[in-house]
């Protein structure tokens, strides 16, 4: 029988009294999941806590209200919409709406954010930056025939060159009505300031 040694130390002063191991990428169903984890890359949060942010994705999702009214998409049935952008502490926070008027399941494939040039002449190279999600919450890879889902992504705050625009592209996996919002920076400068008295 193999024998094994602890290399397990106490300490009576322990530098952290807690780890946070949870992921909060989802609330723990299995269908709340990324989809496509290549395409939705989490990133590590900084000084800011999980827990915190997992509170503010929370409590805007539950909120559930339409701060935003001129960002829309609406194709082939389909209706995505950019409900909220929200900010605290160093990150920006979308709220994102997606109605399926059709009978056919709408199947996710994923979701790209992306900073493009609003003017690119022919024959010039497009230039792009992707803006990679830190944290997701109720992002369904699933939106049932005459069903509608809500998803709030965290980002690290941004803001948009006078020159360039934010692009938010919805794919449907084996299909062809994907979605677009188009995201000026003056929407990102008027994002909603959250009160810390309402996360804590």
């Amino acid at each position: 029988m193999r024998e094994f040694s602890s290399s397990m130390k106490y300490a009576d002063e322990p530098m952290k009294l807690n780890v946070e191991m949870k992921d909060f990428v989802h609330d723990g169903e299995a269908v709340n999941r990324p989809n496509n984890s290549l395409e939705i890359y989490l990133k590590e949060l900084g000084n800011e806590s999980p827990k915190v942010v997992n509170l503010i994705m929370k409590s805007i999702y539950e909120s559930d209200k339409r701060e935003i009214k001129h960002i829309g998409s609406k194709r082939f049935g389909i209706q995505y919409l950019l409900k909220g952008i929200y900010t605290y502490n160093g990150f920006l926070y979308f709220h994102t709406q997606t109605e399926n008027g059709s009978q056919v399941p709408f199947d996710v494939d994923f979701i790209r954010l992306k900073l493009v040039d609003k003017k690119v002449a022919k024959r010039t190279a497009i230039q792009e930056t992707v803006m990679l999600p830190v944290r997701a919450y109720n992002h369904n890879v699933q939106i049932a025939g005459k069903k509608m889902e809500r998803t709030v992504f965290a980002l690290e705050k941004f803001t948009i060159p006078n020159n360039k625009q934010l692009i938010v592209e919805l794919f449907e996996k084996n299909g062809g009505r994907h979605q677009k919002l188009i995201v000026e920076n003056e929407d990102i400068i008027r994002a909603k300031v959250i009160n810390d008295l309402k996360v804590k």
